[in-house]
């Protein structure tokens, strides 16, 4: 390899100005950007997923719980069940659940001076954990419970309260769907405290957050009945395999429904994305394999006299070969380190500045989110360079056709 470094070096190395030099930095320039291209596609992929999913699954969890019915909706009222500590240790124990919470739901209609507005009511206990839904806190405070019937905060969205013109502190009229003839006893007088933003639509138009009391109340139920469960589970990955085995551990009038199940929409198109980042590693793998493979012929022919002298000499077809896959290697690592620099640089700008913005009502985040894993990273940079090495071979099988004489008289 010592001769044919050095003449490669010699050639890749040479300052003068001629029309390969431009076609070289043209190809570095092309391997860069697939590298940057994918670098970016898997740090942004990577990033809006998470960040998406942990929107959907920190306001309702990743798993539901609740009773058995067929053909209902599940974004809507559940039958009431009791607490069942046989099923809270089903749930608690069953691999990859790290907590779960009870919560129920009531459908009622919003007024405020003359508009109205429906919505489903999310109803949570006093004494859980509540942090995965005060992170959407973007207004106010968290609803204050009392020891004796209901508290008589609530939390709506802040497109909700914009819809309805709505501040903190103002009491809003909580009319409920029922089939009670009592009027006056299907609504309430309801102070919001708190205004919430999850970016969702799916969320911030439909719910408001408020005392699971209330919901019993309104209902009628005992002091111990739920509408279910939301279980939170380690990895969202994981999340059809803990919920079928949660379906196999409960009782028969219970069931485990996964949050895609609830919004397969949402999930489908998170799903998508996996599928523009496989569009894009192969347009950008195919740009860099042709302008390397032409880059090495362009080179191999401006180089032609330099081959028939070298055979003349008595060179080899492997020497010569050598020669132009370190030449083409020289251009490959450059490409690839200047790509992978540029890249992870352009993702660490984006983490401090945030300075590529996203519509939220179409994309859920208003700022492009980065998720950059390093194994995923080192992965593209090997594999581009590996192809990159076995696709130079290619041109340099025509070295052996060429002719000596005929090489050093081409002009």
């Amino acid at each position: 390899m010592g001769l044919s470094y050095h003449i490669a070096k010699r050639i890749a190395f040479n300052k003068q100005q001629s029309f390969s030099r431009f076609i070289i930095r043209l190809s570095v320039a092309a391997t860069a950007v697939s590298i940057i291209a994918m670098i970016i596609t898997l740090a942004f992929v990577n990033g809006f997923q998470e960040k998406v999913a942990d929107k959907i699954f920190g306001f309702w969890g990743h798993i539901r719980v609740q009773k058995y019915e067929t053909g209902k909706s599940l974004i809507s009222e559940e039958l009431p069940l009791t607490k069942n500590a046989a099923v809270e240790n089903s749930i608690a124990t069953a691999p990859g659940v790290v907590s779960y919470q009870s919560f129920a739901t009531k459908s009622a209609v919003l007024e405020s001076q003359n508009d109205i507005e429906g919505v489903l009511i999310k109803g949570i206990e006093k004494n859980e954990n509540h942090t995965a839904l005060k992170q959407f806190l973007v207004a106010g405070r968290w609803i204050q419970y009392t020891d004796s019937l209901y508290s008589k905060e609530t939390i709506i969205s802040d497109a909700v309260a914009k819809g309805l013109q709505i501040k903190i502190n103002d009491t809003i009229k909580v009319h409920f769907v029922s089939t009670n003839a009592d009027a006056q006893k299907n609504y309430r007088k309801l102070v919001v405290v708190g205004l919430y933003h999850t970016g969702i639509d799916e969320y911030d138009k439909l719910f408001m957050i408020a005392d699971i009391n209330l919901i019993r109340r309104i209902n009628n139920w005992e002091p111990n009945q739920i509408g279910g469960y939301e279980v939170f589970i380690d990895q969202y990955q994981k999340i059809d395999a803990v919920s079928s085995n949660l379906s196999n551990a409960l009782p028969s009038e219970w069931m485990s429904k996964s949050i895609k199940e609830v919004y397969p929409n949402i999930f489908d198109w998170l799903d998508i994305q996996d599928v523009n980042r496989n569009v894009v590693f192969i347009v950008m793998g195919i740009v860099a394999l042709i302008n390397l493979i032409t880059c090495l012929l362009i080179l191999m022919l401006e180089r032609t006299n330099m081959i028939g002298l070298l055979k003349s000499m008595g060179a080899t077809n492997w020497t010569i070969q050598k020669i132009f896959i370190v030449y083409a290697s020289f251009i490959t690592l450059a490409g690839v380190g200047f790509g992978l620099i540029t890249g992870l640089g352009i993702c660490l700008l984006q983490q401090a500045t945030g300075f590529i913005t996203l519509d939220e009502a179409s994309y859920y985040i208003s700022v492009a989110p980065v998720k950059i894993i390093g194994w995923q990273v080192a992965a593209v940079c090997a594999g581009t360079t590996v192809v990159c090495f076995v696709s130079l071979f290619l041109p340099t099988l025509l070295i052996p056709k060429i002719s000596p004489v005929k090489a050093i008289e081409f002009k």
